[in-house]
C-alpha cells in the first residue's frame, strides 16, 4: 500500500512545485534610480509604476533611490560609472535629459545609456495657490502685460529646462517675449510647491500629475493645462488654446538602463511593463494622476528621442535659450 502511494505522492509534489512556479513574478527585482527629490514627477513616475509592477506580482522586489543633483547629471553619470553593478536598474527620466543635454547641463545624452521605454505623458500645468488673486488664465496674463516683474514662476528643475520652457511657451504664446518671464527654480517639484504654498512665487510651471490630487482638493489651483483639448482626467479644467493660446505640449517619462544591458533584459523589462498596463491597478494610478499611456519600447522610444532632440532643439533656439 505504501509502494502504491509513492507515485501519488511524488505526482502530488510535482504538480505543487508547477504551481507556485505558475504564480511566481515575471521579474525577481528592479531598483528604480531617480535622479530627483520627493515629490517630484520622476518620484511619482517611479514609485507608482514600482507598486502596481509589485501589487500584480510581475515584480518580486522593488528599491528606490533618490540621487538629485546637476539637473538629473549625478544620477546619469552614478548610472554609467556603476554600469557592471546596475544590471537590475531602471532610471526614470523624461524630456529633461533631451533639453539639458542640448543646454549642457550635462555632458551625456540618452546615447550614453540603454532607452528601454517610454511609459507615459503627462501635460504641463500653470498652478496659482489656492488663495492666490489669480483665478484665471486671464487674469496672470494682464498682471504680467502690466509688470512682467510682478509675476514669479517657481519651477522643479533648472532654468532652460523642461518647467521653464513650459512656462515660457505659455506667455510666448500670448504675445509676450519669453526671457522676460521670471523663473525661480528649486531642486524638484516638492520644493517648488512649497516656495508657491509660501507665496514666496505667485505661480508654478509643473506636470499637471504633481498637482492633479491637490486641485482636486482645493489646495491649488491649476489655471491651465498645455494639452489639445480638456482631459478626461481633468475635466474642469482649460487648456491654453481655450485663451487661443497655441501652446502645446506633453512631457513624456519613461526608463533607462545602465550603457551594455542585453536586449534579453531590455525585452524582459519591456515584457513587465506591457503587461502592467493590462492591470486596474495601473488604471487607478494613471488616472490619478492624470497621465496618458504612452507606451514605445526600447526601438521606437530611441528614434522618438532623435526625433524630439530635434523639435526641442529648434524650440529653444527659437526662446533664446540656445543658439
Amino acid at each position: 500500500m505504501f509502494k502504491a502511494l509513492k507515485p501519488t505522492l511524488a505526482a502530488s509534489i510535482i504538480a505543487a512545485t508547477f504551481s507556485l512556479n505558475t504564480f511566481a513574478a515575471d521579474i525577481e527585482k528592479i531598483h528604480f534610480l531617480i535622479p530627483g527629490g520627493a515629490g517630484g514627477g520622476w518620484d511619482m513616475t517611479a514609485r507608482g509604476t514600482g507598486d502596481v509592477l509589485m501589487k500584480a506580482e510581475i515584480v518580486d522586489n522593488v528599491s528606490y533611490q533618490n540621487l538629485s543633483g546637476g539637473g538629473g547629471g549625478k544620477a546619469i553619470a552614478h548610472l554609467i560609472e556603476t554600469a557592471k553593478r546596475q544590471e537590475d536598474t531602471l532610471m526614470v527620466n523624461s524630456t529633461p535629459i533631451v533639453v539639458r543635454s542640448l543646454s549642457g547641463v550635462f555632458p551625456q545624452s540618452f546615447r550614453d545609456l540603454t532607452p528601454v521605454a517610454a511609459t507615459v505623458a503627462d501635460y504641463g500645468a500653470i498652478v496659482a495657490s489656492a488663495d492666490s488673486k489669480y483665478n484665471t488664465w486671464e487674469d496672470v496674463v494682464k498682471d504680467f502685460a502690466s509688470n512682467p516683474l510682478k509675476v514669479k514662476v517657481a519651477g522643479g528643475s533648472a532654468r532652460g529646462s523642461m518647467d521653464h520652457l513650459v512656462a515660457a511657451a505659455a506667455f510666448k504664446g500670448q504675445g509676450f517675449e519669453a526671457k522676460d518671464v521670471r523663473y525661480i527654480a528649486y531642486d524638484a517639484g516638492g520644493k517648488a510647491m512649497a516656495a508657491l504654498l509660501s507665496g514666496e512665487t505667485q505661480l508654478l510651471s509643473t506636470g499637471l500629475g504633481e498637482v492633479l490630487e491637490m486641485s482636486k482638493a482645493g489646495q491649488v489651483k491649476v489655471l491651465a493645462v498645455t494639452a489639445p483639448k480638456r482631459l478626461e482626467a481633468a475635466p474642469n479644467i482649460p487648456t491654453l488654446t481655450e485663451y487661443n493660446n497655441p501652446t502645446v505640449f506633453a512631457n513624456w517619462r519613461g526608463f533607462f538602463a545602465a550603457p551594455g544591458v542585453s536586449q534579453e533584459k531590455i525585452d524582459e523589462w519591456n515584457a513587465a511593463l506591457s503587461k502592467m498596463y493590462t492591470t486596474e491597478d495601473w488604471k487607478v494610478v494613471r488616472d490619478r494622476n492624470g497621465w496618458i499611456d504612452n507606451y514605445k519600447a526600447d526601438k521606437e522610444f530611441y528614434a522618438f528621442l532623435e526625433e524630439q532632440e530635434k523639435q526641442m532643439g529648434d524650440l529653444m533656439r527659437e526662446l533664446g535659450f540656445l543658439k
